[in-house]
């Protein structure tokens, strides 16, 4: 509440009224100072001082700001009292003013502030809604407007004079019309002048003017105005006269028109690099068209399951060979970008051609990061060839097309927003040189695109041929019978006027008449004059310099929107993002569905799993591989040399004993038994030991590989990764090469080993005896086995067994016991049976009713004797464990000769030294060498997509793989779908 204590208080208003808080103060006008109501009264022009006026505070306000501050004269006789009265005065006089300071601003701020916003409110009320026009100006122009130089800008718009003159004489116009009214009223049938008023009729209709209607005026009156006017021209000269006009009208706008629009594409071409270059700094977002893109590349890689499919629109361009739709294509993205032949089959794959506007005009394929410069001629000769060899790379061995679809997106300044799919022209027959498929395996990639009910179809139709050999047409109206996403585009107009007799065919055609297909509209084109070399801008101007001469738009047969690629880009565009907005959004639904049955199915059959695809299972398996590569190098040197000499005996010892000892022992001398070893060491060294050396270092290497691996899947492994660990393994061992400067060195080391005759104390000679009885009874044992098996089992296996020889059996039996005989008369007899000892056995066993060959007879004496050999040679090594110091103090004359133990030893020493040498080669180089191969075979798998699909396998990764490409497309497609709703 206002309270008003001091009765001083100066009020020039009986109503004080706040208009912001809605609440009135009133102060009755009774209990005013009498001062305050006398100039209450006399500035508020009311003479009578009982009634009060009705006005507002603040004119009472702007009164008092006008009244003088002189007080009044006292009258006289008042003396002191006077004084008092005038000192009280001012002090009210003073306080009045300082409340009425107060009031004022308090009233001023408030007011004012409530009479702005209301004046605000009303003026935007009062605006249009531009709310649908964002897409025209992007967000971020407003961001920059305070950056564009607007003093520029204004200069660069046309001066009102210059827009004057473009204007049209309306007052010829409209006594054109005053005579076209007349004659329309008149009836008078005037034959081709009728035809003009028609195509009049249209372009007005085009224009967006009311259609002109025929008045009930009289014959005579309208002949009458008509002779008045137009005495000294015909009647047919005026309406042609007429329609002249408009055209050159209709041009003059064109023509400005296009002048703006290349002035607005500049200025977005600046503010789009602008922004490129980040003056804002703020993160770029990808465009709408482009988060569309991205969810049909997707899709395009999606095996759909659980009758999941792709419905999402994009448009399909579809045409008989040659007809032209590549070069429309061009035309949309304002480059030469495909590759062009005469005649052949150049569109051997679909191509999809994501169209957007960008700051540069440029191109970029969506698995390579390399941007085509598309205002650069070897660029883009760079760019069709690119294109040319990746549709060729798709086109399989015995196939003329593909249907594996090449990704290709173009930016550039004016382009409009859209999807497009280039598909392989239709054929009616297949020539020399094509797969026998190729009519059909053309036909089911169109249907496959043409299929989806929201795709829209872009039929080319060739103008320059005749209507009945087209083959497309048919195909879309199966696809499409009631025309409802088919654009029908007619091509090479040009040449269709020149070369038909009838241009009426043409208008037949672009109405729908000609053809049984049906369209949501119809367009005429011209895409160059044929030439390969031609330029867009040149194909530009050439189409519209053949639009503006054309027969077909001044007599009416086509319509000024109907013609010019332009204007079909704009339809082709209006349309797809119609049919975007319309069902996306079910399609999200249906990719929604068909997640929530694959989570149930991978938690039903998968509980404790986590869902890993291909490439996440992959990466599992390298990092467990190169973990077993690496356990390699924690594998002790003993171990290493204990396996490594091991396996070189087992791989040399039949050619030690059967190549260099029993030839050298069995020649019963010293001297010849250290000069034959030495020879054949020498031989067997430089040919054979290297080699055989480091093969049996390489399996040793692969054996502990696969050992490692073997362990870790033991470990509680996948069973999952068993195919592609052993592919793994293979491939890394193809490619290993052991290398070739070791082999030579450890030729060297051998042959330094061998050379070496030198037992330096006791421990290394028994160690050559110890090793040279295991080896003699290895062979011995062989022996046995072989002899056993060729006379068969003995009585005790015979008996007890109810075992039998053979008849070859039976004979090698006698034969060895007649050999054992001639063993025993001739103890030191030499390895070889001679002609006549064997005639002698033959004869003896004849005797006995036995009849042997005489090859039969060498083989078992070789046998025979062998073993012989070897059990004097034991019994000789057990002689020599105390030949020792004979050998040490060189007793040349000694009976004992020990030769033998020192070739064992020379072997022996061999086989340590060679088993270090290649550990350190092993443990140095190769293990290294082995994961690096390892880690490349892995590398060259991880980007072969084909090899990881065949070597990871089985339900659970392909469910893994199905739930990962439905979770992106639907995380794309509503992302997709809230950019479409903020664009809205």
């Amino acid at each position: 509440m206002l309270r008003v204590g001091n009765k001083a208080a100066c009020l020039a208003c009986r109503n004080l009224v706040s208009t912001n808080m809605g609440v009135r103060f009133r102060v009755p006008l009774q209990k005013l100072h009498p001062l305050s109501r006398a100039i209450h009264h006399r500035y508020s022009g009311n003479t009578n001082p009982q009634r009060p006026p009705h006005r507002t505070a603040a004119r009472y306000f702007t009164s008092m700001s006008r009244l003088p501050m002189r007080p009044p004269k006292p009258p006289s006789g008042s003396g002191g009292r006077g004084h008092q009265q005038q000192r009280n005065f001012w002090v009210a006089s003073l306080a009045a003013r300082l409340l009425r300071l107060r009031y004022i601003l308090l009233g001023s701020a408030v007011g004012g502030g409530y009479t702005a916003k209301k004046t605000y409110d009303e003026w935007k009320e009062m605006l249009p809604d531009f709310s649908e026009y964002n897409w025209v100006i992007p967000d971020f122009v407003w961001e920059l407007s305070e950056q564009i130089d607007l003093d520029k800008l204004a200069k660069a718009l046309p001066e009102i004079e210059e827009i004057a003159k473009l204007l049209p004489d309306f007052d010829k116009i409209g006594e054109n019309f005053t005579f076209l009214k007349s004659l329309l009223s008149s009836g008078v049938s005037l034959g081709s002048e009728v035809k003009g008023a028609s195509g009049l009729h249209l372009l007005l209709e085009t224009s967006g003017d009311p259609p002109l209607k025929a008045t009930d005026s009289s014959t005579a009156a309208a002949h009458e105005v008509s002779d008045k006017q137009y005495k000294k021209s015909s009647d047919k000269e005026r309406i042609d006269l007429l329609q002249e006009e408009l055209l050159r009208t209709q041009l003059k706008y064109q023509r400005m028109l296009e002048r703006l629009e290349k002035e607005n594409k500049e200025l977005r071409k600046v503010v789009l690099q602008k922004d490129d270059k980040g003056i804002h700094q703020r993160k770029v977002k990808k465009s709408l068209i482009d988060l569309y893109s991205e969810v049909l590349d997707i899709l395009s890689d999606y095996d759909a399951n659980y009758n999941t499919q792709d419905h999402l629109p994009r448009v399909v361009v579809v045409g008989d060979q040659s007809a032209g739709k590549t070069s429309v294509l061009e035309m949309i993205a304002q480059a030469r970008i495909f590759p062009r032949g005469s005649g052949e089959m150049m569109t051997r794959s679909p191509v999809k051609v994501t169209l957007s506007e960008g700051p540069h005009h440029v191109a970029m394929f969506k698995d390579s990061g390399r941007e085509f410069d598309l205002s650069k001629e070897e660029d883009l000769a760079a760019l069709r060839h690119e294109i040319e060899l990746r549709m060729r790379k798709s086109v399989k061995a015995g196939q003329t097309v593909s249907c594996e679809t090449i990704s290709l997106s173009v930016k550039g300044p004016g382009i409009q927003r859209m999807v497009l799919v280039d598909l392989p022209g239709v054929i009616s027959t297949v020539t020399a040189g094509m797969a026998t498929d190729t009519k059909e395996t053309i036909f089911s990639i169109s249907k496959a695109y043409m299929q989806n009910p929201n795709a829209i179809i872009l039929c080319i139709q060739d103008g320059s041929v005749d209507a009945e050999r087209s083959i497309v047409t048919d195909l879309v109206s199966q696809m499409d019978p009631q025309g409802k996403r088919t654009i029908f585009v007619l091509t090479k107009v040009d040449l269709a006027e020149k070369n038909l007799a009838s241009p009426n065919r043409i208008q037949q055609i672009v109405e729908g008449k000609l053809f049984p297909m049906k369209a949501l509209g119809y367009f005429a084109v011209v895409t160059g004059k044929g030439s390969s070399g031609e330029s867009i801008d040149s194909i530009k101007d050439y189409e519209e310099e053949f639009f503006q001469n054309s027969r077909l738009l001044k007599d009416g047969m086509l319509k000024a929107h109907q013609v010019t690629t332009k204007n079909l880009s704009l339809a082709v565009s209006d349309c797809f993002w119609k049919m975007v907005r319309e069902s996306v959004e079910q399609q999200a639904d249906v990719f929604k569905a068909s997640r929530f049955n694959l989570e149930t199915e991978w938690k039903n059959n998968y509980p404790r799993l986590r869902e890993l695809d291909r490439n996440e299972l992959f990466e599992k398996a390298k990092n467990e591989i190169l973990d077993e590569v690496i356990s390699l190098s924690q594998v002790t040197p003993q171990h290493w040399e204990a396996m490594l000499q091991k396996k070189l005996w087992e791989r040399v010892s039949t050619h030690v004993i059967e190549n260099i000892y029993l030839p050298a022992a069995q020649t019963m001398d010293s001297g010849t038994f250290n000069t034959t070893v030495d020879i054949k060491l020498k031989q067997w060294t430089d040919k054979q030991l290297p080699h055989k050396a480091l093969e049996v270092a390489w399996e040793t290497l692969q054996e502990e590989f696969a050992r490692f691996m073997a362990e870790y899947k033991g470990k509680d492994q996948d069973d999952i990764f068993d195919k592609l660990k052993e592919a793994v393994k293979d491939e890394s061992i193809k490619r290993h090469k052991w290398n070739e400067r070791a082999m030579d060195s450890l030729r060297v080391i051998q042959h330094n080993a061998l050379e070496d005759r030198s037992i330096t104390d006791k421990p290394q000679w028994d160690a050559a005896i110890q090793f040279m009885e295991e080896t003699l009874q290895s062979r011995l044992k062989d022996t046995e086995s072989v002899i056993r098996d060729m006379v068969g089992p003995g009585w005790r296996q015979r008996w007890l067994n109810w075992m039998n020889r053979t008849p070859d059996q039976h004979i090698r039996n006698e034969t060895k016991n007649e050999l054992e005989r001639l063993l025993k008369l001739h103890d030191e007899h030499t390895a070889y049976l001679a002609n006549d000892e064997v005639t002698t056995v033959r004869k003896n066993l004849e005797g006995r009713g036995v009849e042997v060959d005489p090859v039969l007879i060498k083989d078992t004496w070789h046998q025979l004797y062998r073993r012989h050999f070897l059990q004097k040679a034991l019994s000789h090594c057990n002689l020599c464990k105390r030949g020792f110091y004979y050998y040490q103090r060189h007793f040349v004359d000694s009976e004992l000769e020990c030769n033998d133990v020192v070739l064992f030893w020379r072997i022996q020493r061999m086989l340590v030294i060679t088993a270090n040498t290649l550990r350190q080669q092993l443990t140095n180089t190769e293990v290294r060498r082995l994961e690096k191969n390892v880690k490349e075979v892995l590398d060259d798998f991880g980007e072969d997509m084909e090899k990881k699909t065949h070597l990871i396998t089985g339900r659970r990764v392909q469910l893994a793989e199905d739930l990962k490409k439905v979770r992106e497309i639907q995380e794309k497609l509503e992302a997709f779908i809230e950019a479409l709703h903020k664009e809205k």
